[in-house]
């Protein structure tokens, strides 16, 4: 009786040994997109709230000066809600780059091993 299961147990092995970092890379990149599609939401729902609050103070304002104020305010609530979103978008690259480059650290390892053994 022949045993074939050794032979296709080693080329699948062999198969997800090769592929593992390109997968483990494509997840890396996916989850980075699902945080950037997040952060993305989040702004637009900032701006939603700036354009209401915008709208309200149109048609609630009694006076030039009083408008004027009510949009300073706003103004300078947005101006620190980006900012905020901006520092959100900087730690979302640095965390996917830092990701990536252990990733891809670790797979150049593997791949020395690899050369090493195989010499």
């Amino acid at each position: 009786m022949v045993d074939r299961t050794a032979p296709e147990t080693a080329f699948f092995d062999a198969y997800r040994t090769a592929f593992a970092p390109f997968i483990a890379a494509q997840q890396e990149g996916l989850k980075a997109l699902s945080r950037i599609a997040h952060y993305q939401y989040a702004v637009a729902g900032d701006v939603l709230e700036l354009s209401l609050a915008h709208a309200k103070t149109s048609l609630a304002a009694r006076s030039a000066p009083e408008f004027a104020a009510q949009q300073n305010e706003f103004s300078t609530r947005i101006g620190e809600q980006l900012q905020k979103r901006s520092q959100e978008l900087l730690k979302i690259a640095t965390e996917s780059q830092a990701a990536m480059t252990q990733l891809f650290a670790d797979s150049a390892v593997k791949a020395t091993e690899a050369t090493r053994k195989a010499a």
